[in-house]
């Protein structure tokens, strides 16, 4: 099913556009989206057409780095009534968590986790979006807001440590190393944000637990008090977001979720499932995706699906798959080539279930 996002994403999108001197109207329009989609910062548009729309607009523009400008010019309202529950969290971590467990109430297509060991602490991004759809923008543009967030609650002296892409590097990388103050790296195993576990600790002076209880109860009213995920999904979702840091334990997972590995063990198996069984079926489905993917090294798609060595991957995948890997990505890619209509895709306006 095709992931919505609400057009807030876009924030900033015409302002950077006309100081640029690029039209607006027309790369909405080429990316298949009307010019009063951004009107509404509640309006859901599809997922996909915002990031070809980044695209098209980083190419029209010269600009590699489109999307972080455009993050800079972002504010915590953008994300609709979940901000007014983070503006009152007691700390960093809270706020991020929260972020993260509502992540599907201002965009569908994210899928990003907190992963914490050796006293760093990774916030890993992963987009799910069609895979025929570029989105080394829509990437980038959710790693500056998440960076926009971590400043402004620790103080514009502050850094990461490290910003990491799977993208390869541009041609001019000092917009980057600009905008987030420390090391860029690029064609590494996954996209995120590595930063030391105490700066989660930092305490938000501002926030207030009456004022957090009514944000959290207005929270439950905007959203239809929606029903709780099920436990399995929540591990699918967090084995797809770490498997790339190659941190995917059910330690790891567990520690995500909030409790312990005994008892994450007991929930699954009473659904019928396993930490492994959700492991083996999310890695078929990912290398599905990753295979198909031509810009990918095979053994780079290894890495992304936690192999410790390309070997390893190859052995798996002829398990499941019944071929190699490279005669598999040849059909896939014989497959790709064929001409095919584009389903439309209307916006909606509704706010979905978490």
């Amino acid at each position: 099913m095709e992931p919505f996002v609400r057009s807030a994403a876009l924030s900033g999108y015409t302002d950077l556009c006309r100081a640029l001197d690029i039209s607006s109207e027309a790369l909405l329009a080429r990316a298949g989206l009307e010019p009063d989609s951004l009107a509404d910062q509640d309006r859901w548009i599809p997922a996909s057409a915002v990031a070809r729309l980044l695209e098209i607009s980083a190419e029209a523009s010269g600009r590699s780095a489109f999307a972080l400008e455009m993050s800079g010019l972002r504010r915590p309202s953008t994300l609709g009534p979940i901000s007014l529950v983070i503006r009152e969290e007691p700390d960093l971590r809270s706020a991020i968590e929260v972020l993260l467990r509502h992540q599907s109430l201002y965009n569908e297509a994210l899928n990003c986790a907190l992963s914490e060991e050796g006293g760093l602490a990774t916030i890993i991004v992963n987009l799910r979006l069609a895979e025929t759809v570029r989105a080394r923008q829509a990437v980038e543009l959710t790693v500056g807001v998440y960076h926009r967030i971590l400043r402004d609650s620790l103080g514009s002296g502050w850094g990461p440590l490290t910003v990491c892409f799977t993208h390869p590097a541009p041609r001019d990388q000092e917009d980057h190393r600009s905008m987030f103050g420390c090391r860029v790296e690029f064609d590494r195993a996954f996209n995120g944000i590595v930063l030391y576990t105490d700066d989660l600790d930092t305490l938000n002076p501002d926030a207030d637990p009456q004022l957090l209880a009514y944000a959290r109860h207005y929270l439950d009213m905007v959203t239809d008090q929606p029903t709780q995920t099920p436990m399995e999904e929540r591990v699918r979702a967090l084995i797809e977001a770490l498997l790339p840091a190659g941190r995917c334990s059910i330690e790891q997972v567990a520690r995500s979720l909030h409790v312990d590995s005994r008892t994450l063990h007991r929930q699954l198996a009473a659904s019928g499932e396993s930490f492994a069984s959700l492991l083996d079926t999310t890695r078929v489905q990912l290398a599905k995706r990753l295979v198909a993917h031509r810009d990918r090294s095979l053994a780079q798609v290894a890495g992304l699906l936690g192999f410790s060595s390309p070997s390893a991957f190859s052995r798996w995948f002829r398990e499941r798959f019944g071929s190699s890997a490279r005669d598999w990505r040849i059909r896939a890619m014989r497959q790709a080539d064929e001409p095919l209509e584009p389903a439309a895709v209307a916006p909606r306006n509704h706010i979905p279930d978490s």
